[in-house]
């Protein structure tokens, strides 16, 4: 079955289809997802919804670029929403807290799935250090940072998914590249 096919058959709602569909993506889509959210269960909660928007919306795909493209576009924006959501928790939380109307926050780690294969690091503390700048960089910096390095996309697969040139994803990677450096440097001056 050619991908056009396939595509014809998702859009028929076919059971089959959307099937294979999770077969062939499933594993790809979720480690997407665990470089981005380093904790098994949100990662395997937005795998799914990436299905489910992938099956709600195909009739909205236009081709102009290969499915796996666009799934890999839908799961990037799914976990970004995830993050967003998650950080303005965080911040009334913090406002509460200011205010005196605190509710108890969840203080449990956050950072528990760290067996990724992109992530080499055996120290978990590290690892939650990493994630925790790499998710303090610019939008921008940071996707096209947990695509190319921790998911381990080219470049040329960074720029398709982002809709970005191969130039510009060159560039955004060496500024995340040296932001990280200098983040990361002070975290270990003020630590040691």
């Amino acid at each position: 079955m050619t991908e056009t096919e396939f595509i014809e058959e998702l859009r028929h709602k076919s059971t089959v289809a959307y099937n294979k569909l999770v077969d062939d993506f499933q594993q790809k889509v979720f480690s997407t997802c665990i470089s981005f959210v380093p904790n098994k269960e949100d990662a395997e909660d937005i795998a799914q919804e990436v299905f489910v928007e992938v099956f709600n919306s195909i009739k909205k795909f236009k081709g102009d670029s290969k499915l796996s493209t666009w799934i890999y576009r839908i799961t990037t924006n799914k976990c970004l929403e995830f993050i967003r959501k998650k950080n303005t928790k965080k911040r009334f939380a913090f406002l509460q807290s200011i205010t005196g109307n605190a509710i108890p926050i969840d203080k449990t780690d956050y950072f528990t799935e760290m067996n990724h294969p992109g992530i080499l690091l055996e120290n978990k503390e590290l690892s939650a250090t990493l994630f925790k700048a790499i998710n303090g960089l610019p939008e921008s910096q940071s996707v096209v940072f947990t695509l190319h390095k921790i998911d381990g996309k080219s470049y040329q697969e960074v720029a398709e998914i982002t809709n970005k040139s191969l130039s510009s994803v060159e560039s955004i990677m060496f500024r995340a590249k040296k932001n990280l450096q200098n983040v990361l440097e002070n975290y270990y001056k003020n630590e040691y």
